[in-house]
């Protein structure tokens, strides 16, 4: 069962190891822990539906809430506090196009907005309704989940657009095959949402972001279905699967979805490598990347982000140890860490360890061999789950993101870390503030920074520092020459600055497609644009 007011399954928890309590106690101080709201309390708060019966809706106060909010920061506050004041008036669960359409059709019958939701894992308010005094259908996409197609000699694969994570490669691997995309949200998440706000996997590298898997499909619009067909290449006019991409159920509820795939790879390892210094790891990395070493996954974190992670770990005598042989290698307090991945063929996965070696050698990093990156690719989906633990003890987490050019990149990390450290100085309050290089490119790099604060002694107050924190990064963001989001959407948190790196004529095409697909402005309000 998924969590109803927090991340990931019920069962599943990533504890914190005792030396990390005591690490944030000495960052930030001791957490402050609020009152939940228990279910039922909030369960009784949902009023009545609007909507008239349909067969395929669900209007139970249990699935509206659950369909309530996302994963933002926002969405957790007002999930844990029990003050939401919006909710869907109804969950539809279609199984096939047709259905889809049909939920459009009462929809539209009924003057009801639509939110098409996938796996709920938005953490910019892609999925919360809106205040309005019409009705809300949320349509849920989670059981069109199957391989529709699979042409194995085009290397293209069919799949209903609720298809999460584990649904798409248990399918394709039982075939030989993989897609490849393995955002952090990977076991919640599902292929159209990644479509839909543009995804970035962690071996994108290798596989490619979304766009460059997304090969066509069919979606349901109010104005009719929509077909985006595949080519291997097409030269007719501007390319109408960039309207489909990131365009955030503003247009319509794609229903399935065309991906290119590849061959299972013989062999796939993940590993470590330790610099003395950030400018070392920033050049050493930069320069793999204009090399084009075939890695399928580099992260590079920034000091204080190694320092968190090696906390974070646990495994303190094996931590202790390294410690002191990256000492004896020359690497200090102000080391970094970074994470590369190599996957291919035999051959393939040979000659890129080679090369990495040599890169890396070269610029004085020191590999630690495969545990630590055995632990990484273990743990690297249960990460997110760090956000209840921590919350339970009185702390939050959010991150922010962009990406830029080479030139650009630390002047944006430090502008960035620095905007989110000032924030809550005037109420005495300590921010703990890391970053990595989440993506890198030929041209640059995506830089992702996490945030621990201490909750707030009211909900209130705590969502207050958190729009403060928002505001200050997002402006540092866009002063520094950034895009607003590398890979988390735009949704309602990010709209008030997209205008910045569009301009006007730009968000003026983006309203004119909207009103070309959805004249009555039923489809996701108030997200991407207003």
């Amino acid at each position: 069962m998924r969590r109803w007011n927090g991340w990931g399954d019920e069962a599943v928890d990533f504890p914190l190891p005792a030396n990390a309590r005591k690490f944030l106690i000495e960052k930030i101080g001791v957490g402050n822990p609020l009152l939940d709201a228990a279910f039922e309390e909030v369960l009784e708060k949902v009023p009545p539906s609007r909507l008239p019966s349909h067969p395929l809706v669900l209007k139970s106060p249990e699935e509206r809430l659950r369909h309530a909010r996302g994963q933002s920061l926002p969405d957790w506050i007002a999930l844990r506090s029990g003050n939401l004041d919006t909710f869907p008036d109804g969950v539809g669960f279609p199984e096939t196009t047709e259905e889809v359409q049909d939920l459009l059709s009462y929809a539209e019958a009924t003057g009801a907005s639509v939110i098409p939701y996938g796996g709920g894992t938005s953490v910019v308010g892609h999925v919360t309704p809106e205040s309005s005094d019409s009705p809300v259908l949320t349509v849920d996409l989670r059981r069109m989940n199957r391989l529709v197609d699979l042409d194995k000699e085009s290397q293209i694969a069919t799949f209903g657009a609720g298809a999460a994570g584990p649904d798409i490669e248990a399918q394709l691997r039982a075939h030989g095959f993989t897609l490849g995309h393995f955002p952090q949200s990977f076991e919640q998440s599902t292929l159209g949402g990644w479509i839909a706000t543009r995804s970035t996997g962690q071996q994108s590298l290798r596989y490619g972001r979304i766009e460059r898997l997304f090969a066509g499909g069919r979606m349901v619009t109010p104005v009719g279905p929509y077909n985006l067909p595949h080519f291997p290449a097409s030269a007719a006019g501007p390319d109408l699967h960039e309207v489909a991409l990131g365009s955030e159920g503003r247009l319509g509820i794609l229903t399935e979805v065309k991906v290119r795939i590849t061959p299972l790879p013989e062999r796939e390892r993940f590993y470590v490598v330790f610099f003395s210094r950030w400018r070392k790891a920033l050049e050493a990395a930069k320069k793999a990347m204009q090399a084009q070493v075939p890695l399928s996954m580099l992260r590079l974190s920034n000091p204080a982000e190694t320092e968190t992670q090696l906390v974070l770990a646990g495994h303190e005598r094996l931590v202790s140890l390294y410690e002191k042989i990256l000492v004896w290698q020359g690497s200090g307090p102000g080391k970094c860490m970074l994470a590369m991945g190599v996957t291919g063929s035999r051959a393939q996965y040979s000659g890129a360890r080679r090369q990495a070696v040599r890169a890396f050698k070269g610029a004085a990093g020191f590999r630690t061999g495969r545990y630590l990156g055995r632990k990484w690719a273990e743990s690297r989906f249960r990460t997110p789950y760090l956000r209840n633990t921590l919350w339970e003890r009185g702390y939050a987490v959010d991150t922010f993101e962009t990406a830029t050019d080479w030139p650009k990149v630390d002047h944006m990390m430090q502008a960035m870390e620095s905007s989110l450290v000032e924030v809550l100085k005037g109420e005495g309050e300590r921010i703990h503030v890391f970053s990595h290089l989440s993506h890198l490119y030929p041209q640059g790099a995506s830089v992702y920074t996490t945030a621990i604060f201490r909750l707030g002694s009211t909900y209130e107050g705590t969502l207050s520092r958190w729009r403060a924190m928002k505001a200050a990064a997002s402006r540092a963001i866009i002063d520094h020459g950034g895009t607003i989001s590398h890979q988390h959407g735009v949704g309602t948190d990010h709209a008030p600055y997209l205008s910045a790196e569009k301009g006007d004529s730009g968000i003026e095409m983006i309203k004119v497609a909207l009103r070309v697909f959805d004249p009555k402005g039923m489809m996701n309000p108030g997200k991407l644009v207003t």
